[in-house]
């Protein structure tokens, strides 16, 4: 039985214990509430049990122990309380979950006689400390968490003897001593020690871990300053509060930062936000992105089978809050999530802390049950606890804005988010649950003034600045990296635009006079350029065709309709000139340029790519997701129309980005983009949309599924020639 991800509630019924047939239930994330009934208890033939993610409270019945075939048990992200059960009646378990469960260690010398376990996660247990339990058994073992269990001792030798480990995560302990030999384990592929009391030398096998806040002996400089390993405040005597020896020393002192988590750079008011769009997890890597700041992300998403984890959060939709820019990423992590001040004056600072759920939804699908909880730490003191945006913003893509007064001693400052076991693990997709945070920043509570006197400028030099600076924007003007005259026709008024401005001068250098060479394709406006601009940017600049049925209002259309969507399977769109007879788009470029040229291409410029299968799924769960969104889940509902390989372009690591809705017109009336008139591509237009010019969501499906079948086929649907021996692609 599995009603894994519903929104059932109340409390779990009693008479489940009358199907003693059972033998595989799942009653995971839903909304339950009370304690597990004992009757579950008489489930005797019982092989599987999820009860993970419902909030379950109360101590766990004693008839659980009945349960002797169980192979299977989750009971992660609930509010129990009392001690962890005996596990002397559970021999048979393979696989055993209980973390941010709410009970109270320590871990029971029971435990050691689990001896099929293959997947061990126990973490956040309250109560006393304890030594290591004795896993020397488990030769199967393959997955191994025992993070934040107040654990304390050395880490056993016996563990690197367990050739099946893959992961090992021991962090948020008080382990001590030296790491054992771990380079024996040939499908090791995560460590996390972070946050323990270990010494000695750092082993030299170690290529990519997190071994800040430990108690290192500090060695040379050439063996501890390796680009994967994290250091912070992992040194004992002088250095133990900084980065060891791998940091420039501090220039000056610092008195505030400002980060704008997994976006670009942005200015709010008179403040720039600064980039962090390092989307680095798992590793250990200090990112020391400024002199007086850095981050790190530790951790791996579970169950992910992604061959590269996401990071970073992109918004959903329209965001309408104030500042929204901020708010329109966000950093995420699996397990911690750690921001470090350094260069800091000494003193009083007030820190900000920006916060917006941009990846669960509010309606009535399956992307409202997920739930995100996580803990917050400043200066190692915890300031937030199970902390829940959505909860806490009353909804979905709302600003939430904590302040809170810090002290900085010893000119470090760190702001750590964990995960701490709680929340859903796979909703709306695997691979998103952790801390979220969407901005930060740091001031001193006093201002920082010049010592000395005041020093006087002769008003000569003032003069002087202000003539060059005159000249310098009267030069910059007349070569166009500034202003931007718009055209005044009414299809432009009350145009709300979410993207920058680009003259037309700036595009023309960009694309060096829309050069035939830097031509990199036909969209539906007509020509597509590559472009580099002044700052080494490259775009990809779409120019209306004169030929083009199109006029400015559809082309104003697309700009209004493309510039406040975001979403990781659409092309995004950097900004626009409107300028006399000139309209353009500027969108980011795509490295791989279309699905169609990956698939298909015949010309040499056109080279083929070699797409694995793992990868020709990942493209069409992408374009599935970018519909999705166009269809469901933007506050503009949208049908494309003109589904098809080269519509569908493709970044550097064949990520899918949906391009091109020039096609969609807008209708007023219903705030909707449905138009009657027909207009797509043969062959993948649907049936009663060619015919019929009948138009619902269900056109882009059909589309959809001939690109489908042209990714797995790898033939094309366009090069049907009319003969007895040919086999139409869709027939075949």
């Amino acid at each position: 039985m599995s009603l894994f991800v519903n929104r059932l509630s109340g409390p779990i019924p009693k008479y489940l214990g009358n199907i003693t047939t059972l033998v595989y239930v799942n009653l995971g994330s839903n909304r339950f509430n009370g304690t597990i009934p004992a009757e579950i208890g008489k489930l005797v033939n019982l092989n599987n049990l999820y009860l993970n993610e419902i909030n379950l409270t109360g101590e766990l019945p004693t008839e659980l122990n009945n349960l002797k075939m169980l192979t299977e048990l989750s009971l992660s992200s609930n509010n129990f309380t009392g001690k962890l059960p005996n596990f002397r009646s559970w021999t048979n378990l393979t696989r055993l979950e209980l973390e941010g469960s709410g009970f109270e260690g320590p871990i029971p010398p029971s435990i050691s006689i689990l001896k099929n376990l293959r997947d061990l996660r126990i973490s956040d247990l309250n109560g006393g400390a304890s030594e290591f339990p004795l896993l020397k058994d488990m030769r199967s073992l393959m997955y191994l968490t025992l993070r934040s269990c107040n654990i304390t001792g050395s880490i056993p030798n016996y563990l690197a003897d367990i050739g099946s480990l893959n992961t090992i995560d021991l962090s948020f302990n008080n382990l001590k001593r030296e790491v054992p030999d771990f380079d024996r384990l040939p499908s090791l592929a995560n460590l996390y020690l972070t946050s323990n009391s270990l010494s000695g030398q750092i082993p030299n096998w170690i290529q990519s871990i997190n071994l800040s806040y430990n108690n290192f002996n500090e060695t040379s400089e050439q063996s501890i300053c390796r680009d994967n390993i994290n250091l912070f405040r992992s040194f004992n005597g002088e250095n133990s509060l900084e980065h060891g020896k791998c940091l420039t020393p501090c220039s000056k002192d610092w008195y505030s930062f400002y980060v704008n988590c997994g976006g670009r750079e942005v200015t709010i008011g008179n403040i720039k936000f600064e980039a962090n769009e390092v989307s680095e997890g798992g590793s250990a890597k200090f990112v020391h992105s400024k002199e007086n700041w850095g981050s790190s992300s530790t951790g791996h998403f579970q169950d992910y089978n992604k061959t590269k984890n996401r990071y970073e959060a992109y918004n959903v939709s329209v965001l309408k809050m104030k500042d929204s820019e901020l708010y329109a990423d966000a950093r995420l992590s699996p397990l911690s999530l750690t921001y470090y001040g350094r260069c800091l004056a000494n003193g009083n600072y007030t820190v900000t802390l920006h916060f917006a759920e941009i990846i669960f939804r509010d309606n009535n699908s399956f992307q409202s049950l997920g739930r995100r909880m996580f803990n917050v730490y400043i200066q190692d003191e915890l300031k937030l606890k199970d902390f829940d945006i959505e909860k806490e913003a009353g909804g979905v893509d709302k600003a939430v804005i904590k302040p809170f007064k810090v002290m900085v001693k010893n000119k470090t400052m760190d702001i750590r988010f964990y995960y701490s076991g709680k929340g859903s693990t796979a909703i709306p997709f695997r691979g998103t649950y952790g801390p979220l945070i969407s901005a930060i920043s740091v001031e001193s509570d006093h201002k920082h003034q010049s010592k000395g006197k005041n020093i006087f400028i002769p008003t000569g030099v003032i003069a002087l600045a202000i003539f060059l600076i005159l000249i310098i924007l009267i030069f910059s003007w007349w070569k166009g990296y500034i202003g931007c005259r718009i055209s005044t026709k009414k299809e432009l008024r009350g145009l709300d635009l979410q993207t920058g401005f680009f003259t037309f001068r700036q595009i023309k250098a960009a694309t060096n006079n829309f050069d035939a060479a830097n031509k990199i394709g036909e969209g539906g406006f007509g020509s597509v350029y590559k472009g580099i601009l002044l700052d080494g940017s490259v775009i990809a600049v779409k120019q209306l065709s004169s030929k083009s049925k199109q006029g400015n209002r559809e082309f104003v259309n697309e700009i209004g309709m493309i510039s406040g969507l975001q979403h990781p399977n659409l092309v995004k769109l950097y900004g626009c000139c409107i300028e006399g007879s000139h309209l353009l788009l500027v969108y980011e470029y795509m490295e791989n340029n279309s699905l169609a040229r990956a698939l298909y291409g015949t010309r040499p410029e056109e080279r083929q790519l070699k797409i694995d299968w793992p990868t020709r799924q990942r493209i069409c769960i992408g374009i599935a997701r970018g519909l999705a969104f166009l269809h469901e889940e933007s506050t503009l509902k949208i049908v494309h129309r003109d589904i098809k390989p080269n519509n569908i372009l493709l970044d550097k690591d064949l990520n899918p980005r949906i391009s091109d809705f020039g096609l969609a017109k807008l209708d007023e009336d219903d705030n909707s983009h449905i138009s009657t008139r027909v207009a797509g591509t043969i062959g993948y237009m649907a049936p009663e949309y060619a015919m019929w010019g009948y138009l619902t969501y269900k056109a882009d499906v059909y589309s959809f599924g001939v690109v489908a079948l042209e990714i797995v086929s790898g033939k094309s649907n366009m090069k049907y020639r009319p003969s007895e021996s040919f086999i139409c692609l869709l027939d075949w």
